[in-house]
């Protein structure tokens, strides 16, 4: 199991993000999320959806929008108590709770919306940490141009490519 608080540092074509990953809130989360940093899975994907005044996600696409393989579907944790504030970083899912796999997204403004008790469906979305460092490139991602793309909307005209999310030292 990961310490209570893990750093990743994820480095960006925009800059750098650090983000303090809370594996006491979201074990299962958090485990999930470090393995596949640790395989190198984020690695040359992108912020494939850009949402001003919501959101960015990442973690799933190649830059030509080839959707990248995943592990089996790991447990909604949204009732941790962590919300989805500005600057959090929080697991994408479908419609189905516990649909989770690679794919997260980082807060732009308070959702609270998306948390447990707020949700439209009673679920939510899992917040497993926040950003630390480099809040500037989030403002930057947040504001670049979109288009529309292989059936998906929102996606930046410019590729914002993830080239890796590295564990930070201790």
């Amino acid at each position: 199991m990961p310490a209570s608080h893990t750093s990743v540092v994820m480095k960006t074509n925009k800059g750098d993000i650090t983000i303090e990953l809370d594996a006491e809130a979201a074990p299962i989360t958090v485990e999930n999320f470090l393995s596949y940093a640790k395989e190198g899975h984020y690695n040359g994907t992108i912020f494939h959806r850009v949402i001003p005044g919501f959101m960015i996600q990442g973690g799933g696409f190649t830059p030509d929008m080839k959707q990248k393989g995943t592990k089996k579907p790991i447990k909604n944790e949204s009732t941790n108590g962590l919300g989805n504030l500005k600057y959090s970083i929080a697991m994408a899912r479908t419609s189905v709770p516990d649909s989770a796999t690679s794919q997260f997204f980082i807060n732009t403004k308070d959702n609270g919306f998306l948390d447990k008790k707020s949700s439209q469906d009673g679920v939510g979305y899992c917040v497993f940490g926040r950003v630390t460092s480099g809040t500037e490139v989030i403002d930057d991602i947040e504001q670049v141009e979109t288009t529309r793309r292989s059936g998906h909307s929102d996606v930046p005209s410019e590729a914002i490519e993830i080239v890796s999310v590295e564990i930070a030292p201790a």
